[in-house]
């Protein structure tokens, strides 16, 4: 068994050798600062001179709006809505891209689109008629296609209008 005299011998002979290891530590980390003192100084490199800086001012008359979408193909416009006061006509029950333009026929001084839907019918469309799910109206009919307006969700709560063609298929 340890004598309480024992443990305080024990205790005084750990705490002179840390002690001693410490006051060792010491005077190498004074040697090395004084060696670090003693060398010359390094050179700082100056702050580099900042540029002015060239301002722009954005003219937005006639230019639409950097924050809105759009831009090829495509105009925003605060009135822009689909029409719900009219009858929908037939071929608004088929999207675009299943419509075919098959050609055209002139009638008196009117010119129709043949356009086949996919169960193989063909109808007749003049300027004007509405075709395609997006309200897509009919603004032009030519030998080689019909171009068409749609009106599409912008996605930020309103419609935008797109133009859509129908190139004669072969």
């Amino acid at each position: 068994m340890i004598t309480h005299s024992q443990t305080l011998k024990i205790a005084v002979l750990a705490t002179a050798l840390a002690l001693g290891a410490c006051s060792s530590k010491d005077s190498e980390l004074e040697q090395f600062i004084a060696q670090t003192k003693s060398e010359p100084g390094g050179r700082v490199e100056p702050i580099p001179e900042l540029k002015p800086y060239d301002t722009i001012n954005y003219v937005s008359t006639g230019r639409r709006s950097p924050f809105m979408p759009g831009g090829s193909g495509a105009s925003s416009n605060p009135g822009v809505r689909p029409t719900s006061n009219r009858s929908r006509e037939f071929l608004e029950q088929f999207s675009l891209d299943t419509l075919k333009f098959v050609g055209t026929i002139r009638l008196g001084q009117t010119t129709y689109g043949l356009l086949k839907v996919t169960d193989g019918r063909v109808h007749r469309v003049t300027t004007g008629n509405y075709i395609g799910q997006n309200d897509g109206k009919i603004v032009s009919i030519t030998p080689s296609k019909i171009s068409v307006t749609e009106v599409i969700p912008d996605g930020l709560g309103g419609y935008m209008e797109r133009a859509a063609a129908i190139s004669l298929s072969e």
